[in-house]
């Protein structure tokens, strides 16, 4: 077999493939051997047939097809390792006539990664906000620890911001009860919005029993439609508060006194702090890296197919089309930085990494990790779960050697951080340094990043960055061309 390149675009490939006749020898017995077992031939058992009767009964065109069809993958896949190409998605055949005892022809179009050459990455300098935390801070997670302690108590008066109201709704348009437009005995809390635009103000001032119209947009079905809506407030309710001392510190927490709960709050908002500047410093980390790679060119046609199949899927309207291209893309030169990467500094993942990944995907999805596993692994998406842990290990490297500072200039302690925000002793922080920026952070890269930068089995997910990478074609697409050829 011989194969040759043409490089269309930094993105794109030609690949001109020459196989000589003889090595379609064991395709062209395949083929024979399944015809015999599929056609009826009068005087021949099934799985019998002799390949002179096929001939004479089927027509050699037709094995010679059945032959092309069962080699082309095997062929591409070839011609793919031996020019060193790594594809992204199916490519596009066309296969010339294949005349009895001639040489195959193919050429196959494909989309590929980009040639990358990495930036110096070690001491990449970025500068985040200052660890701030608050007494309003403190008290902002005390005041929603005492509303899990409330009670709601009926009162006799007009409805204000903040009481729990029972409502009954009736939307007519022109006069006209809209379908699904009612609801009756519905419990919300004024101010807090999420329902019917309009509602919070015509509900405030009203007493159980009253009533107030108000014009609003519905949603769900009727979404977008203009409609007058009545409010019947049935009861009003305020919200009644347990008192701030030690007695509520000893009914809602495992503390004795105020002062040791108010302490623990402090902490609980010092390491979402720290998480919170981890995040930043990640990001912008990352940011300067791909800033520091120039540019790097993205395949449109993988761009393109993913902004249709995502529209298409509902997802979103028209309007943000542009914007959710750019940021695919943003994610696909991520990923293919950062896959670079892997390969160079040659980043490897444990059992005990791939396990504390699916694990900690389990329970961001609200899943049984084993059961998740095992569905990786039956769907072939282990590897994009391989990838991803690559992903982040290579981004927490970098982190890890850059320069962090905060808007005082004082050092940030990424090398101590923890996954839940506290921070290590000295003597821990190396393991700390992986579980504080690399698995728990680049987690916000999971819907666009994925992919495997050695196996070429990418993106999954997850995601909304779904760019298939494959040694071989699918089966139908073979076919397709293998039909046009005819």
């Amino acid at each position: 077999m011989k194969s040759v390149v043409e490089t269309l675009n930094p993105t794109r490939v030609r690949l001109a493939v020459e196989v000589p006749f003889t090595e379609l020898e064991p395709n062209i017995k395949s083929a024979y051997k399944r015809i015999s077992s599929q056609v009826a031939i009068p005087g021949f058992r099934k799985g019998k047939v002799p390949p002179l009767a096929i001939d004479q009964f089927v027509g050699r065109p037709v094995v010679l097809e059945e032959a092309i069809n069962d080699a082309i993958p095997k062929l591409y896949g070839e011609a793919v390792r031996e020019n060193d190409l790594q594809p992204l998605g199916q490519p596009e055949l066309d296969v010339s006539e294949l005349n009895d005892g001639e040489e195959l022809k193919f050429t196959a179009e494909v989309a590929i990664r980009p040639k990358i050459e990495l930036p110096e990455w070690e001491g990449i300098e970025v500068q985040v906000d200052d660890l701030e935390v608050t007494d309003d801070d403190v008290s902002e997670r005390m005041d929603a620890l005492r509303a899990r302690f409330g009670t709601l108590v009926g009162v006799d008066r007009p409805a204000a911001d903040g009481d729990f109201v029972q409502i009954d709704l009736n939307a007519t348009k022109d006069g006209e009860p809209i379908e699904g437009g009612q609801a009756t005995g519905v419990s919300y809390q004024i101010g807090k919005g999420g329902m019917v635009e309009g509602l919070d103000e015509a509900a405030t001032g009203l007493s159980a029993g009253e009533s107030a119209t108000f014009q609003t947009k519905l949603v769900g079905t009727h979404e977008g439609e203009e409609v007058d809506c009545e409010v019947t407030v049935t009861a009003v309710k305020e919200q009644q508060l347990p008192e701030l001392d030690d007695e509520f510190a000893q009914l809602a927490s495992e503390f004795d006194t105020l002062d040791e709960l108010k302490d623990d709050l402090r902490e609980q908002a010092t390491r979402e702090a720290r998480i919170t500047q981890a995040t930043e410093a990640r990001n912008k980390v990352l940011e300067a890296l791909i800033e520091k790679a120039g540019e790097v060119p993205v395949p449109d046609e993988i761009v393109a197919a993913q902004v249709e199949q995502h529209f298409s899927d509902g997802h979103g309207d028209d309007d943000h089309r542009s914007e959710f291209e750019e940021q695919f893309r943003t994610s696909l030169v991520q990923q293919f930085v950062l896959d670079e990467l892997v390969k160079t500094e040659e980043i490897e993942v444990s059992q005990e990494e791939l396990t504390s990944y699916v694990v900690q995907q389990a329970m961001q999805r609200g899943v049984d990790p084993n059961q998740l596993a095992q569905r990786l692994v039956e769907s072939g998406e282990l590897s994009t779960a391989v990838a991803d842990v690559r992903r982040g290990k290579a981004l927490a490297n970098v982190v890890e050697k850059a320069k962090v500072v905060d808007a005082s200039g004082r050092p940030v302690e990424l090398e101590r951080l923890l996954e839940d925000g506290a921070l290590a002793d000295e003597d821990e922080a190396g393991d700390a340094a992986t579980a504080g920026v690399g698995s728990v952070e680049f987690a916000e890269l999971d819907d666009a990043d994925t992919g495997d930068a050695e196996s070429n089995e990418p993106a999954a997910d997850q995601s909304e960055a779904d760019v298939t990478e494959a040694d071989a074609p699918e089966d139908d697409e073979t076919e397709q061309a293998d039909d046009a050829k005819a």
